[in-house]
């Protein structure tokens, strides 16, 4: 089997989402140290222990995920799932690998980018050829739905597509031309899509102001799961990863209703 050192995936890794440039909420990169070369990966959303166990159970060297570990303000202490987690992955010398932000904004690998793939969304591009974005770090792309006319349209393409009934907030009837998006709890940012002209935003997560602003304001909104909105970056992420180094990847898709 091929293999590749695990500092040099990590490098790669860094440079092509350009980890560095993004101050988040968690630690980019290599968050847990393993074996020192990899040959076969196991990727999902979430380092969770039913992730972990399946990459041990199927002999990977290293779990690739969007969710990591560490995150701010969050308790220290190393008890609990914590203390499984961390201790499966030392115990079988697995490498944690986690990039948040950075794989949100990828304009071709990351959750945004793939999103409108799926979802058939035309995103806007500025005279550099780059999406065209707006709001907190810029991570909401802005675009159309060709051949959708109404929230209710984008609603089940949604549905149709994610394989799940979205939580929308509208008239169905309601004309769209402009549509935002961004994956995962970005509800807060739904104001930034309003300034931004948007008659619709898809999102993964709701919170209870979110339903008012929305009607307040005469904009659809469609919260179609944190989980399900981030299923595909670390797929392409992990594609690229095969490709460009010739190892195994494996997405596995540890599936969560939220």
């Amino acid at each position: 089997m091929k293999t590749i050192a695990t500092r040099e995936l990590a490098a790669w890794l860094d440079d092509t989402l350009q980890a560095a440039r993004f101050k988040d909420y968690c630690p980019n990169g290599l968050q847990v140290e393993g074996r020192e070369r990899i040959g076969s990966i196991i990727a999902g959303v979430t380092a969770s222990e039913a992730l972990l166990r399946t990459a041990i159970e199927r002999r990977a060297d290293a779990v690739l995920v969007h969710h990591g570990w560490f995150w701010k303000n969050e308790d220290p202490r190393v008890r609990g799932p914590r203390r499984t987690r961390l201790a499966l992955a030392l115990a079988h010398e697995l490498n944690l690998l986690a990039y948040h932000l950075p794989l949100d904004a990828h304009p071709q690998l990351g959750n945004n980018a793939q999103l409108a793939r799926i979802l058939g969304l035309t995103p806007e591009t500025s005279a550099d050829g780059l999406p065209r974005t707006c709001g907190p770090d810029d991570l909401i792309w802005l675009g159309a739905a060709p051949g959708l006319a109404t929230l209710g349209e984008l609603a089940e393409r949604v549905a149709q597509r994610l394989n799940r009934a979205p939580l929308t907030v509208g008239d169905p009837t309601k004309p769209i031309r402009r549509v935002a998006w961004c994956t995962g709890a970005a509800q807060g940012f739904l104001d930034a899509a309003i300034d931004a002209g948007a008659d619709a935003y898809i999102t993964g997560e709701a919170s209870e102001p979110t339903v008012h602003l929305a009607r307040e304001t005469d904009t659809g909104f469609i919260c179609a799961g944190h989980h399900a909105t981030e299923r595909y970056g670390v797929q392409a992420l992990g594609a690229a990863i095969a490709e460009h180094f010739g190892i195994q990847v494996e997405f596995v898709d540890i599936d969560n209703p939220v």
